[in-house]
């Protein structure tokens, strides 16, 4: 068994040499081996247009925050992790928060489970319950800005305007739709370098000529991901060449686009910021007594929650949530598909898309893509209408037959439910075994831990509630472990405050 120290590969990453333009900032991310050798990386954010003062100490601590979440990956693998900007007490106790956190679930998702982008020198690990995860000594410094305070900016925002994360999936184009009805969307699309600019590339082409608010920062946080790789002797040398769902190692990505985000909601007095995630995107778990997110906490409801803490004691008066999350993923595709179809169209839910002439198209292979076509086809939709080929949704339906999705077991049983009772899918003993009826997955659900109305702002519940109900079968409130029906009405909606503002 291998012993989590075996991991400390690093004796320092550095995160420095900040540098703040008007329309861009960066930072040198450097690492130094045990050997002695070192080497770096440049992480780099820009802009089309001026949201950065490098004299203001609001905009350096900004920069500063933005430029350091990539690092939050690696707390398990360095002897000592360094900071080097403008940071507040209020920051320090954040990102010290996340690196543990992530550390954690990098630990029970990446190192404990059969990951095969792992050299087998490093196999089996050691399950270990630990006080503390993250292996770093973690440093603070101030060596550029010495002069610079962090103060707060405190500008009045304008609660009907949301910053939406968007990338080209169902949940950010569902979102979008959304608020266009019920406020004043302001989508921003992080052009991440490398493919993963894909899954978003057709939803911007259409959201730039359509949606006057449409934002595209630039940021090339991949580079450095695939940099941090080559750093780390545990990672097999041939990991560019493996096809998988997962990343190799890295779990805080969110956090980094969302970062970037930032800027933009601040400048336009933005009082909202929207990431689009669904019900079954919070969960909790434990795997050898260790008790984690399931990889899943920069998607989850505690995320959200956090950010929006974050945000009020730093002096923003910025509320993050989603307001997808008592929807499962056939609820949203089916509103998508029924009420948005001109933006379902350009939907790509897969990170292995690629170019044919001037548009991306999904692979039509891998987990996500299976189970996109599925959930469309059990809508009875057209997965062509968002690129998909004849021959790719008849292997997806027959993938399915022998491949399960990456669903929580009610959904994945419901879905498989519906694909035999419509005689999309062969009978096997697969199929039988999973396919069980779940009439909640059609409904809107409300629960104590993955969508309480507590999370959402009050002022947005009932005109958010008055568009999903049509597309729903009713709501469902889960109490003594079984979901029971519930009337969406003015005291529902009333009865609990919200509780993060």
């Amino acid at each position: 068994m291998i012993s989590l120290k075996s991991f400390v590969v690093l004796k320092k990453l550095l995160v420095g040499n900040i540098r703040v333009e008007s329309k861009k900032v960066r930072a040198e991310y450097s690492v130094e081996h045990f050997s002695g050798e070192t080497d770096s990386c440049e992480l780099i954010y820009s802009y089309d247009s001026a949201y950065f003062d490098p004299k203001s100490g609001a905009d350096v601590n900004l920069a500063s925050m933005m430029l350091a979440q990539v690092a939050l990956n690696y707390g398990l693998f360095c002897e000592t992790l360094e900071f080097d900007g403008l940071f507040d007490p209020v920051d320090q106790k954040f990102l010290q928060r996340m690196l543990e956190n992530t550390s954690r679930e990098i630990l029970t998702n990446k190192l404990l489970i059969d990951n095969e982008f792992i050299d087998l020198k490093f196999k089996p690990v050691m399950a270990e319950k630990l006080s503390r995860y993250t292996q770093a000594n973690v440093v603070f410094n101030n060596s550029r800005f010495p002069g610079l305070s962090p103060e707060v900016a405190t500008e009045p925002t304008d609660g009907s305007k949301y910053a939406i994360l968007s990338s080209g999936g169902k949940d950010s184009l569902l979102t979008y739709g959304i608020i266009r009805e019920i406020g004043e969307p302001h989508p921003v699309f992080i052009n991440e370098a490398g493919r993963h600019w894909f899954t978003a590339a057709n939803s911007y082409r259409h959201f730039s000529k359509s949606e006057p608010n449409t934002k595209k920062p630039w940021c090339n946080s991949d580079r450095v991901f695939n940099w941090m790789l080559k750093q780390l002797p545990f990672i097999r040398k041939n990991y560019a060449s493996i096809r998988a769902d997962i990343y190799p190692i890295r779990l805080w990505t969110v956090a980094v686009f969302l970062f970037g985000v930032l800027p933009i909601a601040r400048k336009k007095n933005i009082g909202n910021v929207l990431i689009g995630n669904e019900y079954d995107t919070t969960v909790t778990v434990k795997t050898d007594g260790i008790e984690h997110y399931s990889g899943l906490y920069d998607q989850s409801k505690y995320f959200d929650n956090t950010l929006s803490r974050y945000y009020r004691a730093k002096g923003w008066q910025l509320r993050q949530f989603s307001i997808l999350r008592s929807m499962s993923e056939l609820l949203i595709l089916k509103m998508l598909v029924k009420r948005y179809p001109e933006l379902q169209r350009h939907q790509v839910s897969c990170h292995a898309a690629h170019k044919v002439d001037d548009t991306m198209h999904p692979c039509g292979k891998c987990e996500k893509c299976r189970r996109i076509i599925g959930m469309l086809m059990a809508l009875d939709a057209d997965p062509s209408a968002c690129g998909y080929t004849k021959t790719q949704i008849n292997d997806g339906l027959k993938a399915l037959e022998k491949k399960s999705v990456k669903q929580i077991g009610s959904d994945a049983s419901h879905l498989y439910h519906l694909l035999l009772e419509k005689d999309l899918i062969s009978k096997n003993q697969h199929t039988k075994r999973l396919a069980t009826e779940h009439r909640e997955i059609t409904c809107l659900r409300f629960d104590n831990e993955r969508s309480c109305l507590e999370d959402l702002p009050m002022d947005i519940r009932k005109p958010l509630y008055t568009l999903l109900l049509p597309y729903s079968d009713g709501a469902m409130l889960r109490k003594n472990r079984s979901w029971q029906p519930v009337t969406i009405d003015e005291n529902f909606l009333s009865s609990v405050p919200y509780m993060i503002g």
